[in-house]
């Protein structure tokens, strides 16, 4: 067991140092946590965050295996590896916009609050 742990910490460990929008994930994931932390959310509120928190990151990292699983068994260009990379991207995408909005409906209110009602 503790070497499944120890291959699951060097996946996630390589997939953030070569993965860019992985990076950005995990730094949008920290601000909307300080964000959170400020604004003083309640319990129901930090479940909802962090399990979107989670499931972009996880979406991300599907992402990057499954791309590499296509660059290994495609090196050469061909239609549908783009056409599965494509896909696999958007999914993402669609995940990320919607914690966008999951994140405003949570912290919209409290944020706008404190910028402007005081």
């Amino acid at each position: 067991m503790k070497q499944s742990f120890a291959h699951a910490f060097s996946g996630l460990f390589q997939a953030i140092r070569r993965e860019r929008n992985l990076r950005i994930h995990l730094v949008c994931a920290l601000v909307v946590i300080a964000l959170g932390l400020l604004l003083q959310i309640g319990p129901i509120e930090w479940g909802l965050l962090l399990l979107t928190i989670g499931c972009v990151i996880s979406a991300e990292l599907f992402n990057s295996a499954l791309e590499a699983v296509v660059d290994l068994a495609s090196p050469e260009f061909h239609a549908l590896a783009k056409t599965s990379k494509d896909i696999a991207a958007a999914a993402v995408l669609v995940l990320a916009l919607f914690s966008v909005s999951i994140g405003l409906l949570i912290l919209g209110p409290p944020l706008w609050e404190l910028v402007f009602d005081r």
